[in-house]
């Protein structure tokens, strides 16, 4: 029987979006093929703590009342010294240390700063572990809304006029920002620049709704994005990097149809609040198809991205726009990622399998 893979599945993190990574947790450890992969879990607490988990699915269950975290029990998990082993440690609260053996590959499901932002990913490369997902640049440049639009405009991908503040924007006089703000065309949306899962978002309608807006946002970053609303049908796409150096390959289109709230929020993406329909696979023409899938094949190479993303986009009467890219998308058993590829014939499991696969 071949020796099974060693995979460091590491959540939790220091972000605002610590519970949903938590949940994540829960997904892939309840659906990983244990006949092939042998997990450890590495939980990081909020305080930015590595700890040894439990490897149970049970207990990162996405509960309302109750959301899962990761709790310190006083164990460290010590990470490779160097490149020239893959040893994982623990040490105890008593202060011995053990051997957790040999890893193969990280699998960070992390989201929100200090995990999808390029920072684990570039103690992976420090220490030469192989590690599922995007890279240090392409995580860095997807985590910042900023930096992802101004890169995508460059590429001549489609985006929404936005305008980016800082806390210094807001000081003395604020009629100049007033009017940049005004110039992009209520309805607008703001939103943290480094911040996912739509936290901290709201929309706006008016003038006098920008102030509470901007504190929310401001509340989770220290750089916001004003963005023009859009007109559309929201939509969103699945990729995963080539095995041979090819495009990247594109899954079914998903479409959140939003009827009774006011955007996609985080309640209605984890918590199954009422409002919102998620139809996949979504009605295309077959012209639509095509400019969808190349227009998010060219904003994940855009990033250079590899090993999966979730490309956001609205259709318009103009043509497609893209909204946003997630380099470590929602990951749960129902997030509309793993959705998309069960609608194309990759079953969870299977998808988890490929991406370890990838990343190897």
């Amino acid at each position: 029987m071949a020796e099974k893979t060693r995979i460091a599945l590491v959540f939790g993190g220091r972000s605002s979006e610590h519970s949903i990574s938590c949940a994540t947790a829960g997904g892939v450890l309840g659906a990983i093929d244990r006949e092939r992969y042998e997990v450890v879990p590495v939980g990081i607490t909020r305080d930015g703590a590595f700890v040894l988990e439990r490897d149970d699915p049970s207990a990162f269950a996405l509960d309302p009342d109750h959301l899962p975290e990761v709790r310190d029990d006083g164990s460290r998990v010590l990470w490779p010294e160097s490149t020239t082993t893959r040893e994982l440690k623990v040490r105890r609260p008593d202060g011995s240390e053990e051997s957790l053996g040999h890893i193969d590959v990280a699998f960070p499901i992390l989201h929100g700063p200090w995990g999808e932002d390029g920072t684990i990913q570039g103690l992976f490369e420090l220490i030469g572990l192989p590690y599922v997902g995007n890279g240090v640049l392409a995580s860095a440049m997807g985590m910042d809304k900023h930096f992802t639009k101004t890169v995508l405009q460059a590429a001549g991908v489609p985006v929404a006029p936005w305008v980016t503040l800082h806390p210094s924007d807001r000081a003395g006089d604020t009629a100049f920002l007033r009017r940049r703000v005004a110039a992009l065309g209520y309805p607008v949306f703001v939103k943290p620049a480094r911040a996912g899962s739509s936290v901290g978002v709201s929309k706006v309608e008016g003038p006098e709704e920008l102030d509470h807006a901007l504190d929310r946002a401001f509340a989770e970053d220290s750089k916001v994005l004003v963005e023009r609303g859009l007109v559309g049908r929201e939509l969103e796409i699945g990729m995963l990097g080539s095995r041979t150096g090819g495009e990247p390959r594109v899954s079914a289109v998903g479409e959140i149809v939003v009827t009774g709230r006011e955007f996609y929020d985080f309640e209605a993406k984890y918590l199954d609040a009422p409002g919102v329909d998620l139809i996949c696979p979504a009605r295309l023409g077959d012209g639509e198809q095509m400019d969808l899938e190349r227009t998010a094949q060219r904003a994940f190479e855009a990033i250079d991205g590899r090993g999966l993303a979730r490309i956001d986009l609205f259709l318009t009467e103009e043509g497609f726009v893209v909204n946003e890219i997630n380099t470590m998308p929602g990951f749960t058993p129902i997030s509309m990622f793993p959705r998309c590829w069960q609608e194309s014939g990759l079953s969870y499991p299977d998808l988890i399998a490929e991406l370890v696969e990838l990343a190897r």
